[in-house]
């Protein structure tokens, strides 16, 4: 594994006292976005940006995932409203990570509360080549469904 230099930079709303996102374990892929904002409470099916406090600035070449954390989702159904959300190498404004309450309760997100996971990870551009025909493969034109269940 190697490490990535990202340059990142604490916004003015951006608690005194909190740490940098950083991994929870060894083997962790990747580190937990906070809430830098008010307590939030959101309606069921309510959609909100969270605040992050943070910019970030990625070397060409590189993405970063923002994924919802599993236990939000499977135990108070929090999730994101687009998953994943793709931060470009070329952004500079807050990380702000697009929550939704899936659950039929409302649901309080604390100031502090990890809300969101992010992973930094490589990307391939496309080169097109146009083409006439597709090469052969088994699965063919088969869409959603067609390799079966098991």
């Amino acid at each position: 594994m190697s490490d990535v230099v990202v340059h990142i930079l604490k916004l003015p709303n951006f608690p005194p006292g909190f740490e940098l996102p950083s991994y929870a374990t060894p083997g962790a892929a990747a580190v937990d976005l906070r809430n830098a904002g008010a307590d939030i409470l959101l309606a069921p099916m309510e959609r909100v940006l969270v605040p992050t406090g943070l910019a970030i600035a990625l070397p060409p070449g590189y993405e970063a995932q923002v994924r919802p954390r599993s236990g939000l989702s499977s135990r108070r159904g929090i999730g994101l409203v687009n998953s994943p959300g793709t931060i470009d190498s070329d952004y500079r404004g807050e990380l702000l990570v697009p929550v939704i309450n899936f659950d039929r309760a409302p649901q309080r997100i604390e100031h502090g509360e990890r809300v969101a996971q992010m992973v930094v990870a490589p990307v391939a551009r496309i080169a097109w080549h146009e083409t006439d025909q597709l090469p052969e493969s088994e699965r063919a034109a088969g869409g959603f469904g067609s390799t079966g269940t098991r």
